[in-house]
């Protein structure tokens, strides 16, 4: 394995959230599993309050395989990283379209043997989605994404007005 980093264009988009692949079979008794917990839950948890928080995943139309995603907040910047072996820079797609950023891969594989007496044509076809809510203060100009090794990087810088500094508050004594 050669250690290689590729640079990945960042696409911004116009269009809505994006469409789901085909759905496989143990995803849709996940999504039943799912939506069980989710109407049990109602009762002791504000609806659709993860969706609304910063870097949260958006599971209502995702189907296919969701990639691990690490999220954290550096001082001047968010660094996403996101698991995606097996993948090249070439089957990779990120896009920014408001204050959702999406990280989609795809993967197809064809062989075929032919040999005497036998014939082998194998197809293999994989996709992988993740959509995260993103918060106010990002500069866009600057989003950086890097691929290496099977871990996709994305760097999203703050604005300066976004860049905090810790204030140190005096205690008084009662």
């Amino acid at each position: 394995m050669t250690n290689k980093s590729t640079q990945l264009e960042v696409k911004k988009s116009g269009v809505g959230h994006p469409t789901a692949p085909t759905q496989h079979p143990f995803r849709s008794l996940r999504d039943q599993m799912d939506r069980l917990m989710d109407e049990f839950d109602r009762g002791l948890f504000p609806s659709r309050w993860m969706e609304m928080t910063p870097f949260s995943k958006l599971t209502s139309e995702i189907r296919g395989l969701v990639p691990a995603v690490d999220v954290i907040d550096e001082e001047k910047a968010y660094r996403v990283t996101a698991e995606l072996p097996g993948l090249t820079d070439k089957d990779i797609e990120v896009t920014k379209d408001g204050d959702l950023l999406t990280i989609k891969g795809e993967k197809k594989e064809e062989k075929e043997e032919k040999e005497k007496g036998y014939f082998l044509s194998e197809r293999h076809f994989g996709s992988v989605e993740r959509s995260l809510r993103l918060p106010e203060g990002i500069d866009d100009s600057k989003i950086e994404a890097k691929f290496e090794n099977g871990v996709l990087t994305v760097t999203l810088p703050k604005t300066p007005e976004a860049v905090s500094k810790p204030k140190k508050i005096a205690i008084k004594a009662a």
